[in-house]
């Protein structure tokens, strides 16, 4: 069969599988970790994400330490190095990624489900979680990394504008230290101060263990109890102290040698599982969140020609994540451009969006749903963050239902309650910025 009809089959087939929200089993494991399960038997491999709650937020004085933590566990586990692991990996034809943010770290691993290349993999991803060596000359050389990139940020005005908006927003709240952390922050790194962040956050009761193939559901069982055996079980992090939503606007201005001024534009904004989600996603989506066809793209971009894209998005997380918005454009207009963009939110936030509007959108939104679960990977992202945002387990099933519930009357609403606009943290980072 020619491969690209072959590509096709498959593709109406997953699809066709799929075209109903997934039904999700959980459980916990023996030494507590949450699971969250999705078979998928059309292909024959399996999803594995394990997200622990050791992101920043958990550095307390000293930032970048999640990061560099996270980055340190394929570097040397069970005796093997770098190496070695990827070989083992590569050998079985699996694929382990790591990352690390604000609120979670994540380990994952593809990999196919025939017997000789899953029992390896699992084997490998099991030392690299519960028996990693932190090998000093790896500590070394990523600590260098981070460094680098740190004194390149130095010469890039997005990362210039991003850093003074977390910094300002959220002040001494740990959602206002950037991940990378500082120079002089991570220079303080040790590799003892990464195996305590490790031994206290890398611990079962701290962990969610998701699952998304071609397993059934005692099979997955025994995988995940396989997968975390050997790990601590410890306990769960402590609750983040809440985000204060501000009390006065601010604006901060950082002169940088460039054509362009960067503006970053926002304030406190939504957490996961908010009881006004809906209404401002929605509402949001219509504003600025829809690309070229927004509201701020017509008035900044399609009328006035003053930047090439603006956006804004809400970025929700455990506690108040950023509502956020961004631009850039020539220095002399920036000015301009700010203006355009604070009076079309106030504008959007008294009168709403039309009826129109709220149609298209939530036709563009819920007729798009479907390709967010196309693939095992995207539908075991949406379970990591159900599983560690305790969002209710029929989250997929009733998203389109409740995006089409949302109306005029609520988007208003939610805005004039949710989004203070005289109260906004704004950074220009540009030549002779305002």
């Amino acid at each position: 069969m020619d491969s690209r009809v072959f590509g096709v089959l498959l593709t109406l087939l997953f699809a066709t599988s799929i075209q109903a929200s997934p039904k999700i089993e959980h459980w916990q494991t023996e030494n507590g970790a949450k699971v969250y399960f999705v078979p998928a038997p059309e292909l024959a491999m399996v999803d594995i994400t394990v997200a622990f709650d050791a992101g920043a937020a958990r550095d307390g004085a000293k930032s970048g330490l999640a990061l560099l933590t996270n980055a340190m566990l394929n570097e040397g586990a069970a005796g093997l190095d770098t190496d070695q692991i990827a070989i083992e990996f590569e050998d079985v034809g699996a694929q382990f990624g790591n990352s690390s943010q604000r609120d979670m770290a994540i380990l994952s691993l593809r990999t196919l489900t025939d017997k000789l290349a899953f029992e390896p993999a699992l084997s490998m991803f099991n030392n690299v979680l519960t028996e990693p060596d932190f090998p000093s000359e790896s500590f070394e050389r990523i600590k260098k990394q981070m460094m680098i990139g740190l004194q390149a940020e130095k010469q890039s005005p997005s990362a210039i504008s991003s850093r003074a908006f977390y910094g300002n927003l959220y002040g001494e709240h740990p959602y206002g230290s950037m991940p990378a952390g500082t120079e002089h922050s991570v220079s303080q790194l040790t590799l003892e101060s990464l195996k305590s962040f490790y031994q206290q956050y890398y611990v079962a009761k701290n962990a969610v263990v998701v699952l998304v193939g071609a397993l059934d559901n005692a099979q997955a069982k025994i995988v995940a109890e396989q997968l975390l055996s050997g790990l601590a079980e410890g306990e769960a992090a402590k609750p983040l102290i809440p985000v204060m939503p501000l009390s006065q606007g601010k604006t901060i201005a950082i002169e940088h040698p460039s054509t362009q001024t960067h503006i970053v534009m926002g304030q406190t904004g939504i957490s996961r599982g908010d009881a006004d989600y809906f209404s401002l996603y929605v509402g949001n989506h219509i504003l600025g969140g829809s690309g070229l066809v927004s509201q701020l793209s017509n008035e900044v971009r399609e009328k006035r020609g003053l930047s090439y894209s603006v956006y804004s998005y809400f970025r929700p997380m455990r506690e108040l994540g950023p509502y956020q918005f961004a631009l850039q454009t020539r220095n002399s207009q920036a000015n301009e451009a700010l203006e355009v963009m604070k009076k079309t939110l106030k504008d959007f936030s008294v009168k709403g969006p039309t009826d129109e509007e709220l149609l298209a959108a939530k036709q563009n939104i819920t007729g798009g749903f479907a390709l967010r679960l196309d693939s095992n990977s995207k539908i075991a992202g949406y379970l990591a963050m159900i599983g560690f945002y305790g969002l209710p387990l029929d989250y997929l099933n009733t998203f389109k239902s409740k995006v089409n519930a949302v109306s005029v009357e609520q988007i208003k609403e939610a805005y004039s309650r949710r989004v203070q606009t005289d109260k906004m943290i704004t950074v220009l980072v540009g030549g002779k910025a305002e």
